[in-house]
């Protein structure tokens, strides 16, 4: 979902960065997984000739641009990309800003051109500038240990190129220059100093990452929307896998395909809100902060994911989530407490092993579950139009909507979405227009 660049010059820590920014991803956030790489790729053949070409000094200025840019492009498309649409993070030691420092500015081709070169390669949705003064970085580069590590031979290891390369980041990162369209796109983090310890670098770091990713910023360079429902789709695949109990042939209730119980899509959503607030009037007043409207980002998250999985702790249903309904650790453990409260969900402990317990949405909520999942594009929308129509029943909005014709890219998701959950409704196929859809709302 997100790509994380790491930059500075030669010895700045910027393996060391990585791994840190790694940890805290994997740790703190949900991720499908992250994935660390980096450029110029030497596992790769134009990788390879990228490095061989500055080590040999053979080609031109532009030519050995040109290659650098041949191993972004592959890279971005062939390795980056898919996996940013599955939802994963991806985490590059050096991207684009490498070679507008070092063949644009350093090198001498000029920024354009090096952007020019590099205009179809992916842009990082945050540049983390790591910082170091060059003396520090090349008696680093100089130790056996970063030596047998970093292999830095192709680079020319000197004060005075180490000098620029670091002028180079200041001018380009701290916007003393213009950064050449379209990576003005992204954000940018630093400078980040690594002349400290170790555990200075890793808390101002850990700090940084959680700003950035608690902002919820839109992704550059894919679609969020296209994620959540690759998510979703992985999640039907799984429970089909399961889709009769052993030895019996039952079928669970959250693979039935009939998942509306026979009620039009409207009717589910008003009794779930009905039970919502009859619950909420019977709890004592310490629970006035938690949501009052069931389409709230981490009411609808929690239900939705747990009604397309049998049971899940905290730390699987946050991964089920996915990086587009993420919820953090401490807040999904106030919501499934509420829910329990709420009595929409329980929990069970395992009674082999130490397994923490697992968290159950109720059957007669799954019906709630899986249409929030479905209409999770238009819960603003949903919510807003409640708000301005107190008195406008619920069964008239998908109507309304349609008919405004200023939600049609919102209406069409909720289509691709029921095309993956199915309709819920027996013997109907999944709505494939938008009046299709009004009539599914309505359960005609």
């Amino acid at each position: 979902m997100y790509l994380f660049s790491i930059e500075g010059g030669d010895g700045s820590g910027k393996g060391l960065a990585t791994q840190i920014v790694h940890e805290v991803l994997e740790s703190e956030f949900c991720f499908k997984s992250v994935e660390i790489t980096a450029e110029p790729r030497r596992d790769h053949a134009l990788g390879r000739l990228a490095i061989d070409s500055v080590r040999r000094q053979t080609l031109t200025p532009d030519q050995e641009a040109g290659l650098f840019a041949a191993d972004r492009l592959d890279h971005s498309h062939g390795w980056i990309l898919p996996r940013l649409q599955e939802g994963r993070a991806v985490v590059s030691g050096r991207n684009i800003h490498s070679s507008l420092v070092y063949q644009g500015i350093v090198g001498g081709i000029g920024l354009e051109r090096a952007a020019q070169m590099n205009s179809a390669a992916l842009i990082p949705d945050l540049c983390i500038w790591v910082d170091c003064d060059p003396e520090i970085a090349l008696e680093r580069i100089r130790k056996g240990t970063l030596r047998g590590l970093s292999s830095k031979e192709e680079y020319f290891e000197t004060s005075e190129l180490q000098i620029r390369i670091r002028e180079g980041y200041r001018q380009l990162l701290s916007g003393e220059l213009e950064m050449p369209t379209p990576f003005d796109m992204g954000a940018i983090l630093g400078p980040i100093s690594n002349e400290g310890t170790q555990e200075n670098l890793r808390s101002t770091l850990k700090n940084a990452i959680r700003s950035f990713m608690n902002s919820k910023p839109i992704p550059i360079n894919v679609e969020m929307e296209e994620i959540d429902q690759f998510q979703i789709s992985t999640m039907v695949r799984e429970s089909q896998n399961q889709s009769t109990l052993p030895d019996i042939g039952i079928e669970p209730s959250k693979t039935k395909l009939e998942w509306l119980e026979g009620l039009a899509p409207w009717r589910v959503l008003k009794s779930a809100q009905e039970s919502h607030n009859k619950g909420l009037r019977s709890m004592d007043k310490g629970h006035q902060n938690y949501p009052k409207n069931i389409l709230n980002h981490s009411m609808s998250s929690v239900c939705g994911t747990l009604s397309l999985i049998n049971s899940a702790e905290i730390s699987e249903l946050r991964s089920s989530m996915g990086p587009v309904r993420s919820v953090s650790k401490r807040h999904t453990q106030r919501i499934i407490s509420f829910l329990k409260e709420l009595g929409w969900v329980y929990r069970r402990m395992n009674l082999v092993g130490r397994e923490a317990p697992k968290s159950h949405l109720r059957e007669e909520l799954l019906s709630f579950g899986k249409l929030v999942l479905a209409i999770w594009p238009l819960r603003r929308e949903i919510s807003k139009w409640q708000s301005n129509n107190p008195s406008t029943h619920i069964r008239f909005f998908m109507g309304q909507m349609a008919k405004s014709g200023r939600h049609e890219r919102a209406l069409m998701d909720t289509i691709s979405r029921l095309s993956i959950l199915g309709s819920g409704l027996e013997g109907r196929s999944p709505p494939e227009t938008i009046e299709s859809l009004v009539d599914w709302w309505l359960g005609k």
